[in-house]
């Protein structure tokens, strides 16, 4: 099982660094892990719909409606990273802050979800992260600017592998025809 610490160990590892406990430990590399942390999780669960972070919601529609362009407006769910599509992608749809803008009285999403139990995590998620919040690290712990471009580098090429594996479990995303795209015919 793959803890917060044990991710922050494998990027830590990456550039040559000793190990931690925990993130709350008064060390330069505990601090810096439990800063980067949060917001590189986020990002690498964001820049690609994963398996296990895709989720699907009925939204809420809320009491107040859009000034203009939109008829209704509806709560995106709290965990929500990134809308990946709507039950209805031929109704424009537009993502406003934590609220979701349609001319659809009843919207159904498909999204990637925060998911902060690394239980959940996918072996190659937790690869990705790890070289990625260790490109983070990488010149405030090791002061080598070859380092640092080079896991950037991996980074790139781990999350490139990762997602053909994540995308090939299961049917592949059609892709739809859109108004504009039927126009042109």
């Amino acid at each position: 099982m793959t803890s917060e610490v044990d991710i922050c160990n494998y990027a830590l590892n990456e550039i040559g660094e000793s190990q931690i406990i925990s993130l709350t430990e008064d060390s330069k590399a505990a601090r810096l892990c439990n800063l980067v942390y949060n917001d590189t999780r986020d990002a690498v669960l964001r820049a690609h719909p994963w398996n296990f972070a895709v989720k699907r919601e009925t939204l809420a529609m809320l009491a107040a409606t859009p000034s203009f362009e939109f008829d209704y407006q509806f709560q995106l769910p709290a965990d929500c990273l990134r809308v990946l599509k709507t039950d209805d992608d031929l109704t424009p749809h537009r993502v406003e802050g934590k609220k979701l803008l349609s001319n659809n009285d009843v919207v159904k999403i498909e999204y990637i979800a925060r998911i902060e139990d690394t239980t959940q995590f996918d072996s190659l998620f937790v690869e990705c992260l790890s070289v990625r919040i260790g490109a983070k690290l990488a010149f405030n712990l090791s002061d080598n600017n070859a380092m640092t471009q080079l896991l950037e580098q991996k980074s790139r090429d781990r999350i490139k592998q990762a997602r053909s594996m994540d995308g090939q479990e299961g049917i592949p995303r059609s892709i739809e025809a859109d108004v504009w795209l039927n126009s042109r015919q």
